[in-house]
């Protein structure tokens, strides 16, 4: 049994596998390294803007820290510590939310989290 057009779409060419700005939509993703650059689903620094899909983009604001913090892989006392960071470090911050800031620390420029009140945030 055919049946009839769905919709005003039904009748037109098939979707292009490019998009008008010239992205691949097929095939796997390209990601860049998440422990070097900062995304999320619902959060990206902004120069990753066209390279990952998020729902909001933002610039990274550079702190102090205040005191000493680990900085980890997870928004948790039980994640894994990526660096100890002593006062006077810069973190580059892209958010901070229950009690956790989230961006890029450390030697390596690394992306993890760390206790907000280490960079005075509260």
């Amino acid at each position: 049994m055919d049946r009839p057009p769905t919709g005003p779409s039904s009748d037109k060419h098939p979707p292009s596998l490019i998009s008008p700005d010239g992205f691949g939509l097929e095939g796997p993703s390209d990601l860049p390294d998440p422990n070097f650059h900062a995304y999320r689903r619902d959060l990206a620094d902004v120069s990753l803007a066209g390279q990952v899909i998020a729902s909001h983009f933002v610039e990274p604001v550079e702190y102090t820290l205040v005191r000493a913090a680990e900085f980890r892989e997870f928004p948790d006392e039980s994640g894994q510590v990526i660096a100890d960071l002593v006062a006077g470090e810069r973190m580059r911050l892209l958010d901070c939310k229950l009690g956790w800031a989230w961006g890029y620390a450390g030697p390596e420029e690394r992306v993890g989290y760390l206790n907000a009140d280490a960079l005075g945030l509260d």
